[in-house]
């Protein structure tokens, strides 16, 4: 339940923009009828319809997901809320202004809040955040926790690097892609690859003594 809810606006967005190419003309109809003319050729103008529908429907499914959590009385993470509050932003930007990059600079915007507040946790608060997330379940030396760290920075500001790279190189649809299964495939393999990291330096689990949990906690990223 936890993870289809922390996947909910990724996948709603990503429907929203295929049902809306699907149906060009009732999207144009809507979008225009609603917020008036669109700039640009006529794919152009599919292609903004199609973000703003689908950063509406984002909004939407964002704000029902911190609904559910609360109801539930299940933890919203800082992740969560981050998200949230920048497909608001953004995804309204978008909507206010019929300018289909602020939508496209969301996920790299949200990337690089998440490299920021690791490197101000380490360099201000003096606290490695990523060890203090998941020292609980991993028993590791503070200079490997570090070393994750910085490879968990660098690993932000480079798949937000990548959005933007894809964002302008490529078609909406292919952005689309890469925003919806590119991104989150990406970050799962680099906590696989950090889970493997981690297992060379976790402590031999002695007999009578219980199994140290193997698999890391995956950040949640909702791009």
């Amino acid at each position: 339940m936890k993870l289809l809810l922390d996947l909910l606006p990724i996948f709603v967005f990503f429907g929203a923009v295929r049902i809306a190419k699907f149906w060009p003309d009732a999207t144009l109809a809507l979008v225009t009828g609603w917020l008036g003319a669109l700039g640009g050729s006529a794919d152009e103008q599919l292609d903004l319809a199609a973000l703003i529908v689908a950063s509406i429907c984002g909004i939407a499914a964002s704000l029902l997901q911190i609904v559910i959590l609360r109801l539930r009385r299940m933890p919203i993470t800082p992740p969560v809320w981050i998200g949230a509050v920048l497909i608001v932003v953004f995804g309204g930007l978008t909507v206010w202004f019929h300018n289909a990059w602020f939508i496209k600079w969301k996920p790299s915007i949200l990337y690089w809040i998440f490299a920021v507040m690791l490197l101000g946790g380490r360099w201000i608060w003096k606290r490695n955040l990523l060890g203090a997330l998941l020292s609980t379940e991993f028993a590791l030396p503070p200079p490997i926790w570090d070393r994750l760290m910085y490879a968990w920075v660098a690993f932000f500001i480079a798949v937000g690097a990548a959005n933007i790279l894809v964002a302008s190189n490529w078609s909406t649809d292919t952005w689309v892609n890469f925003k919806t299964f590119g991104l989150p495939g990406l970050t799962l393999v680099f906590s696989i690859v950090s889970g493997l990291y981690m297992a060379r330096y976790l402590p031999p689990v002695t007999e009578g003594e219980p199994a140290m949990k193997s698999e890391p906690a995956k950040p949640s990223v909702d791009a």
